[in-house]
């Protein structure tokens, strides 16, 4: 593990149990930043990447998070302060990472209030609320980084919901920054262009993949590590000046 003033911070990745949260709760590790990760519906997943960040010399809990259900998230936040007590003998956190996040791919047409408001909750409404009640348990200079996606830029078939909540957050992501910058902590968005684990999980039709991949400047569909790695390292004081910034990690998609 990373020996750098790192190992004094603690980050909180939501969604932290499989795909870009689980490559960003592993990347912070190896960087010696403490981490609590969340996980939804399956604790097998979330204990699995916790221990395999404690058995490699870091330190990592796991707790359950329905990222939806904003009247969860005091008994969340009470949880929070419970682990960073017994765990890190501490009262704060120094970076939260609002990861959380479903997609549905549904044509405009066949999308219903149901599907809607279940995007709504979950990729919007719940990292506002989740936010706002974390932020007094944030560092004085701490850092938030909400990740989008590429689809708040360019529009394909089937997301228009999850496309537009993603370009609103990226907003919400410039308002915090503002109304918290005397407290110096900075918020940032991170858009992950076409990464696999999105693109049907290395399951989908190989022909869409690389149509895909041929209007990427890099020539590849992107994967978890490639947006892990980047959030990773913008969780330190190297990045002490980038601030209310939408930064895309997209291997030059559509450019």
């Amino acid at each position: 593990m990373n020996t750098t003033d790192q190992q004094s911070k603690i980050v909180l990745v939501t969604g932290g149990s499989r795909g870009i949260g689980k490559s960003i709760a592993l990347n912070a590790a190896k960087r010696g930043i403490g981490v609590i990760l969340t996980y939804n519906s399956q604790p097998e997943h979330g204990k699995a990447v916790a221990d395999e960040i404690n058995q490699n010399g870091g330190k990592a809990v796991a707790l359950q998070l329905n990222s939806a259900d904003t009247g969860s998230f005091s008994n969340f936040s009470k949880q929070v302060l419970q682990v960073l007590k017994t765990e890190w003998d501490r009262e704060s956190f120094d970076y939260l990472v609002n990861n959380a996040g479903i997609a549905q791919r549904t044509l405009i047409k066949d999308t219903t209030e149901e599907m809607f408001d279940q995007l709504v909750n979950v990729n919007f409404k719940g990292v506002f609320f989740l936010t706002q009640k974390l932020l007094p348990f944030i560092t004085e200079g701490g850092q938030i980084i909400n990740i989008s996606s590429g689809l708040a830029r360019f529009a394909f078939p089937g997301v228009a919901v999850y496309g537009a909540l993603k370009a609103a957050t990226e907003g919400l992501t410039r308002y915090f920054a503002k109304e918290y910058a005397d407290r110096n902590i900075r918020v940032n968005s991170v858009a992950p262009g076409a990464i696999d684990t999105e693109f049907g999980g290395g399951k989908g039709d190989e022909g869409h993949r690389h149509q895909i991949a041929a209007g990427i400047a890099l020539g590849r569909l992107g994967v978890a590590d490639d947006v892990g790695l980047f959030v990773a390292s913008l969780l330190s004081d190297d990045s002490r000046y980038v601030n209310a910034q939408r930064i895309e990690v997209g291997g030059g998609i559509m450019i």
